[in-house]
């Protein structure tokens, strides 16, 4: 699936700068995708590009298929002529954090004003991309009818979790024929809008990494959010009482990150409904993600195997029992719905926690690559882990992920207090005088896995504030999801040295 030792980035759009209190889609991002090809990267991996809360996770969304429209930028609003100068001046956001810190909510409310304004404008007038948003709205109708409706309906009744809803709880309810009906398909019309123009500006973003010839490697988690397009439509495809409510949630039993698991709380699949379908939920929503990138990592891989289930209203996840999921069933209908071979699905799987013989099995009847990340792997107990030339090339390894702290952060609180790990370490990293996180680089270029990837916070060197993301924690109690680089801080300089490491290691890009 890959080129043979290519190498790239993590960086999630949302963590680029900008003066829109948030990452989005405008110049940063087409600088980052030109700073990747001066660097000779092959890829940029992203998370989730799927609307958020406040909180900020993209794994848990209201919709599993439609875009974060917090991501769409106002400058390129305005070079299109969607909005004015006036408009955009209106969007920015102050930032006491001095940009490093993504301001969600300000960001989402800011956006809303100048995309509804863009919105009016569109209606106004007889605008020349009127048939390309209506050919948009038809092939993406399987998606974005639910999605629209979900939202529209949400505003109808107060915003609340549609399973408190007063009015069309039944996704099949059909609308009025009153006045009412204007305002919701005026709704319904305006999340549209917002999709047309999120999948617009992705699709030059697109664009510009195949031809700087960069690919792009998205991120596809396992499970959805209860309170989601995807269940309020699909409720036959859950594990959900006659109320919507799940009766099973999803999470991990206690390992690395949490000694009482993780409750995620998101429900469980009916795998039996979803066969019963050819599982059709599923291959829409895998050829979807293909649509936005180029390669989909697959989170929490291990739960198609067999997924950790807990009864619902648990505290913690220690409760819960292993139940087999899908298995290869699934991936042979993904296999032909996007008629490929069952050897050349364009997937990567996040094999991490606890994995057994079957779940590697299923991996490699797929030929999918795993992954290893260097935090774990340097605190194993098992030499051969700390032997990156031994590594199985069909692997993707990183240096850490969005789920890790930063290297910087995790040398300091748990190598460097414990003799044993900093010597292994150090002769595994030997170091360089630029840092942990370009050790951890090194070490993971000089890897035997096909693929590599370092979080640009290990280029830049960055400690624990920098974190994306903490497991078993959640904003506003930690600042998840909410990191930024500033601008400038991915210099020419820095582009020059990961080149030379990524040229010297023969992952450049061909």
């Amino acid at each position: 699936m890959f080129t043979p030792r290519s190498s790239g980035i993590l960086l999630h759009p949302t963590s680029l700068p900008g003066p829109f209190g948030i990452g989005d889609l405008g110049p940063q991002a087409e600088a980052f995708v030109n700073w990747l090809a001066q660097a000779k990267q092959r890829w940029w991996q992203i998370l989730p590009l799927n609307p958020t809360t406040d909180d900020g996770s993209p794994y848990m969304s209201p919709s599993a298929f439609a875009g974060n429209a917090a991501l769409i930028s106002p400058e390129r609003l305005l070079e299109e002529g969607w909005v004015n100068q006036a408009d955009v001046d209106a969007a920015k956001i102050p930032t006491p954090s001095g940009e490093t810190h993504a301001e969600i909510a300000a960001a989402q409310r800011s956006k809303e004003v100048l995309l509804r304004r863009a919105f009016d404008r569109f209606y106004e007038h007889d605008h020349p991309a009127s048939r390309e948003f209506d050919r948009f709205c038809h092939e993406q109708a399987d998606w974005l009818g639910p999605h629209t409706r979900f939202l529209a309906l949400r505003g109808v009744n107060g915003g609340r979790d549609w399973r408190e809803w007063t009015e069309y709880v039944d996704p099949k309810t059909k609308l009025p024929s009153v006045k009412s009906l204007a305002d919701l398909v005026g709704a319904i019309a305006y999340y549209a809008f917002e999709q047309f123009l999120f999948d617009r500006q992705w699709r030059r973003i697109r664009d510009l990494a195949r031809t700087q010839g960069v690919g792009l490697i998205g991120d596809l988690p396992i499970y959805v959010a209860a309170d989601s397009a995807d269940v309020w439509a699909g409720r036959e495809f859950f594990k959900l009482d006659e109320k919507g409510y799940p009766t099973e949630v999803a999470g991990v039993p206690p390992d690395y990150f949490s000694a009482t698991g993780q409750l995620w709380n998101n429900p469980i699949y009916d795998w039996d409904a979803i066969d019963a379908s050819d599982y059709l939920w599923w291959k829409r929503r895998i050829r979807r993600t293909l649509d936005l990138v180029d390669v989909a990592r697959i989170d929490h891989f291990r739960g198609f195997e067999a997924y950790w289930s807990v009864p619902a209203g648990e505290e913690t996840a220690v409760g819960g029992q292993w139940n087999l999921g899908p298995g290869g069933k699934l991936f042979h209908a993904i296999a032909r719905d996007l008629k490929r071979s069952a050897q050349e699905l364009p997937l990567i799987a996040e094999d991490l926690g606890t994995i057994t013989a079957e779940v590697t099995k299923l991996r490699k009847d797929f030929a999918l690559p795993g992954m290893r990340v260097l935090h774990f792997e340097l605190m194993s107990s098992q030499p051969t882990d700390w032997r990156v030339e031994t590594y199985e090339k069909d692997t993707a390894v990183y240096s850490g992920t969005h789920d890790n702290d930063t290297s910087d952060g995790w040398f300091r609180s748990e190598i460097t207090p414990n003799k044993e790990l900093l010597d292994r370490v150090n002769w595994a990293a030997p170091p360089s005088g630029h840092g942990i996180g370009w050790d951890l680089t090194d070490l993971a270029w000089r890897s035997n896995a096909d693929l590599a990837i370092a979080p640009v916070q290990d280029l830049l060197g960055l400690g624990s504030w920098a974190r994306m993301n903490q497991p078993g924690t959640a904003w506003p109690a930690r600042p998840n999801w909410r990191w930024r680089y500033r601008s400038g801080d991915l210099t020419p300089e820095a582009a020059t040295s990961l080149a030379q490491l990524t040229i010297r290691e023969k992952r450049n890009r061909s």
